[in-house]
C-alpha cells in the first residue's frame, strides 16, 4: 500500500491511498483502484508529511489526548527519567497504554493518582528536562 491522503472532489472529502507505479499513480477510493496519470511537473510524489511529535524542544509535560483512567503511576517526584522510560499506565476507550518519558529529566510534578479519572489536555506529570552542556548545572 501507499501513502494515505485525504482529498475533496466535487465538494466531498474522501480517504485516498495514493502509490506512484513509474508514470502513473494508483489512486484506491472505497475499495475502488483508479490509475491517473498527470502530465508534467505534477507527476512528482507527494510531499512527505512530518510524523507527529515535535523533535526539538521537546517538551517534558506529558497528558492524554483522551479522557481516560490512570491505572498506575510508574515514577516518584523527584526521579530521574531517561527517554522512553514508562511514565505511567493509562487506559483510555478500554486498552492500557503505556505512557513514556518524552525526555530524560527528573519528575518535577505528578498532577494525577492512580484510579484518578483524568480529563484531556491536563497535565499528568511534568518532567524538567536533563542539562545538555557539560558543566553547566553548577554554574549560579
Amino acid at each position: 500500500m501507499g501513502e494515505k491522503r485525504r482529498v475533496t472532489i466535487d465538494g466531498e472529502t474522501f480517504v485516498v491511498d495514493l502509490e506512484r507505479q513509474g508514470a502513473v499513480w494508483k489512486a484506491t477510493v472505497e475499495g475502488q483502484t483508479f490509475e491517473v496519470q498527470v502530465e508534467g511537473e505534477g507527476a512528482t510524489p507527494p510531499p512527505k508529511r512530518r510524523k507527529g511529535g515535535v523533535k526539538a524542544g521537546k517538551s517534558g509535560v506529558i497528558s492524554s489526548n483522551i479522557p481516560g483512567k490512570v491505572m498506575t503511576i510508574e515514577v516518584e517526584l523527584g526521579q530521574t527519567v531517561s527517554e522512553g522510560d514508562i511514565v505511567l499506565i493509562l487506559e483510555a476507550m478500554k486498552m492500557q497504554n503505556e505512557i513514556t518519558a518524552p525526555v530524560s529529566g527528573t519528575v518535577t510534578e505528578i498532577n494525577c493518582s492512580e484510579g484518578a479519572n483524568i480529563e484531556a489536555n491536563i497535565p499528568l506529570v511534568v518532567i524538567q528536562p536533563a542539562e545538555t552542556g557539560e558543566g553547566s548545572a553548577q554554574a549560579q
